[in-house]
């Protein structure tokens, strides 16, 4: 009786699916680090350091949290301050600085991609800075006011402004 001998069979060969734990780590680090690369890339070329647009929102942004500290009438007088310099920043001096009243607001109202109500709202801007000290007016008003000009910067204008 002879004997078969067989060859040696090898190991099975080793699926490359699914990956060891390992790299599926690499590939969400790898994808953390490209979406955060990618956010703060596109986050400095929208406000680069300096510029006018980021300066501005830092301001609002410091106008918010400081309302409950002062008068509202301060407030208005910050806030309309501001929207000026941010015209004229955005727009230039000889565009906007003229503008008053009504031509104001509804400069406002057109440079605003968000196309929030200035005309009707921002009223506000116009009276309570001139009002006398015990005029009291309505906290959510310069609040909402607040919250247009933050977003009226976020959103570059394209040159929807127009001369009023």
């Amino acid at each position: 009786m002879e004997v078969q001998i067989h060859d040696i069979r090898g190991l099975d060969t080793i699926s490359w699916w699914p990956p060891a734990p390992g790299w599926w780590i690499a590939l969400g680090l790898t994808l953390v680090v490209l979406v955060s690369t990618y956010l703060l890339l596109r986050h400095y070329l929208r406000y680069p350091p300096g510029s006018w647009r980021n300066e501005a929102q830092k301001a609002l942004r410091e106008l918010r949290r400081n309302r409950h500290q002062q008068t509202p009438k301060e407030t208005a007088a910050q806030l309309s301050e501001l929207l000026r310099r941010i015209a004229i920043a955005s727009q230039g001096r000889e565009r906007t600085a003229a503008l008053t009243g009504e031509q104001w607001l509804g400069w406002l109202q057109q440079a605003d991609p968000n196309g929030f109500a200035w005309r009707e709202q921002g009223g506000l801007l116009l009276k309570l800075p001139y009002a006398p000290e015990d005029a009291e007016e309505r906290a959510a008003a310069l609040e909402s006011l607040i919250v247009a000009a933050t977003r009226m910067v976020a959103r570059p204008t394209r040159g929807r402004a127009a001369d009023v």
